[in-house]
């Protein structure tokens, strides 16, 4: 890549998006000017690392330059030490301006459904599935999201069968897609009399939320029902017909929800995530027809692989996708997971660079 021919192409398209922001017509296009300004955005942080990039460029010229000709040990040895800085500093640069060029993901800046599952493991299953979901509370917390459980059904002996919630934000399910498939967990339940480690699993599914224009469902392809609410005590369980079961005919689908007292509101959750479940479920027909390699990678969502464990005797936690391992797994149950959202992120631009022909 060439650092000056790139800085001047991030310019061009910039004193472009700048006009085009210029038109007080275009603020009434609420897609359009939303749309470029996000683009204005990616492209403006591409320019200036294409800027950083062309001067740390420079200076590592004339780094080789003073390394080789200097007969000074000292001075040399400064050199040194710059280089590998500069090196490092370019590195960056250089992933920033990759990452500006390349054509965004266009659901990356969407609102997230999550839904949380027990699988294998019974109780412990349950309550892993607990855990997860206090986890992505904490990581919501200190990004500033909004946390909005949809349906939720809680496990008789603790924990969660299974959970589903909203997170509204910046860049939600840019962080979050590479979160669905199946988490292992490795512990000592605590109902375990021997001290034996047992094996449970949980599954996450990772959905970006539908918006009206992109997908319509027809009243005929949906049949709705009404029940009374189950599930553990509290007033206002069982005795009003609340709950609402939603199956999407064409598809087989069903969406139940029961949270809310309020028959409206429990069935416009439920369409709410069934238009999520659909539009991920389009979307993974497309991918599947152009780009069947993709299932091995990073962010397919494929809901069978398995993920992750999180081993509690040896504090470690392990992605198996792209080999990361922490050996802080108490810090990572809390909530900080920055460092593995991070190493995702950076495998999965590697892979579209590759894909792209612009990877080294």
């Amino acid at each position: 890549m060439d650092p000056t021919a790139q800085l001047a192409r991030l310019e061009s398209r910039l004193h472009e998006l700048d006009r085009e922001m210029a038109d007080p017509d275009l603020y009434r296009q609420g897609t359009r000017a939303r749309d470029l300004a996000r683009e204005h955005a990616r492209i403006r942080s591409g320019t200036e690392a294409a800027r950083r990039l062309v001067s740390l460029t420079s200076r590592l010229q004339e780094n080789a330059t003073l390394r080789t000709s200097t007969q000074d040990p000292e001075m040399r040895q400064m050199a040194e030490e710059e280089a590998t800085e500069l090196t490092r500093d370019e590195a960056i640069a250089k992933a920033e301006v990759l990452r500006s060029i390349l054509p965004p993901d266009p659901d990356e800046h969407r609102d997230t459904i999550v839904e949380i599952r027990a699988g294998a493991g019974g109780t412990e299953a349950a309550i892993f599935a607990g855990d997860l979901f206090r986890m992505y509370s904490r990581y919501a917390e200190t990004r500033g999201w909004k946390l909005d459980p949809l349906s939720s059904s809680p496990s008789e002996l603790g924990g969660l069968k299974e959970i589903v919630f909203e997170l509204s934000g910046q860049a939600v399910f840019a962080a979050m897609r590479h979160e669905s498939g199946v988490h292992r967990v490795q512990r000592v339940p605590a109902t375990e009399a021997q001290g034996r480690i047992h094996t449970s699993t949980a599954t996450v599914a990772v959905l970006p939320v539908a918006e009206e224009v992109e997908l319509q469902i027809r009243p005929d392809e949906v049949r709705i029902e009404v029940c009374r609410s189950g599930g553990p005590g509290g007033q206002g369980v069982n005795t009003t017909d609340s709950a609402v079961q939603v199956l999407h005919i064409p598809t087989g689908l069903i969406v139940r929800c029961q949270d809310s007292r309020s028959q409206i509101k429990n069935r416009a959750t439920a369409m709410r995530i069934l238009a999520s479940r659909l539009l991920e479920k389009k979307r993974e027909e497309e991918r599947g027809k152009v780009e069947a390699a993709r299932r091995q990678q990073v962010g397919t969502g494929e809901r069978n692989e398995k993920i992750r464990t999180y081993n509690f005797p040896q504090n470690r936690l392990t992605d198996h996708r792209i080999g990361f391992t922490s050996h802080d797994l108490n810090l990572v149950m809390e909530g900080r997971i920055e460092p593995l959202v991070e190493a995702l992120a950076d495998d999965d631009l590697r892979r579209r660079l590759e894909e792209s022909g612009l990877g080294a």
